[in-house]
């Protein structure tokens, strides 16, 4: 299928996809003041299907709203072979986004230090040049594609794998730059809203274009998707459960917590008083 025009990409956000796609991003930028007057934001574009579909969501939003902001589009090559650099560098051109675009030895990096599980240092090493380059454009925000379904993923990833409760939050400021805010406008939208979307309009998007992403190296996230998928066969709302545990946490009932680097243990804060088991 060929890529649609642009004319129709654009309406089908609006028209289409407007319940699935573009109302929860306005929801996502609202609930969580994610958008300021005099912002000027940039916007990190890797050549997949969540941060093309990001950057057109900027785009049209800059055009008509009541929050005057500034979208300023970047991308790097961390080093993908000549048909994603060239297919990514297209559908930019396609989708009428100008952006900055930057080359990098990342994925060669990655993989002289860590082969075996390349991907939490490869983001570490990605973030770190966006928030380099975001920085010299003069950006105080830096959006990123993390969607619904990252979201959640996350949650999970930390309860079963690293012992911990921690979700990915829809905006931050990083201890490595702490003057820039990080954003996610997507918080809200469904990873197979963004597919259908992309498959609809013929956008050949691609994946992080790395050897595990090509099915080379085991992945954890991959368990947990499948993990997710086979639980909503019996639940089909198990991934809002996911979601809302984040914000449904009983502090009356955990075991300890953590809070600006203090540990705090159940026995510090148990009180004796009666509470609804």
């Amino acid at each position: 299928m060929e890529i649609k025009p642009l004319s129709e990409i654009e309406r089908s956000i609006q028209k289409n996809y407007r319940k699935y796609i573009w109302s929860p991003f306005i929801k996502a930028i609202k609930d969580y003041k994610l958008i300021e007057e005099g912002d000027v934001i940039a916007v990190a574009i890797s050549g997949g299907k969540d941060s093309l579909l990001l950057a057109k969501l900027f785009q049209m939003l800059s055009r008509h709203t009541d929050t005057p902001f500034t979208p300023v589009f970047i991308s790097m090559d961390p080093g993908f072979n000549e048909e994603n650099k060239t297919n990514l560098i297209a559908n930019c051109k396609h989708l009428d986004i100008p952006v900055h675009f930057y080359d990098s030895d990342i994925f060669e990096v990655v993989e002289r230090i860590s082969s075996e599980y390349p991907c939490y240092m490869c983001a570490r090493m990605r973030r770190g040049f966006l928030y380099a380059r975001a920085k010299e454009l003069g950006c105080n925000k830096l959006a990123l594609g993390h969607h619904f379904d990252d979201v959640i993923e996350t949650t999970l990833l930390n309860v079963l794998y690293a012992g911990n409760f921690k979700t990915m939050l829809p905006k931050l400021h990083s201890t490595n730059s702490p003057e820039l805010e990080l954003i996610r406008p997507l918080y809200y939208v469904h990873e197979e809203s963004i597919k259908s979307f992309i498959r609809a309009n013929g956008i050949k998007a691609m994946n992080c274009g790395c050897a595990v992403a090509a099915g080379e190296t085991s992945s954890k996230r991959a368990e947990i998707k499948d993990l997710i998928a086979t639980l909503k066969k019996t639940h089909p709302q198990v991934d809002k459960s996911i979601f809302k545990s984040a914000e449904n946490v009983n502090m009356n009932a955990i075991l300890g917590y953590q809070k600006d680097g203090i540990d705090y243990d159940f026995m510090d804060f148990y009180d004796g008083k009666p509470v609804e088991e």
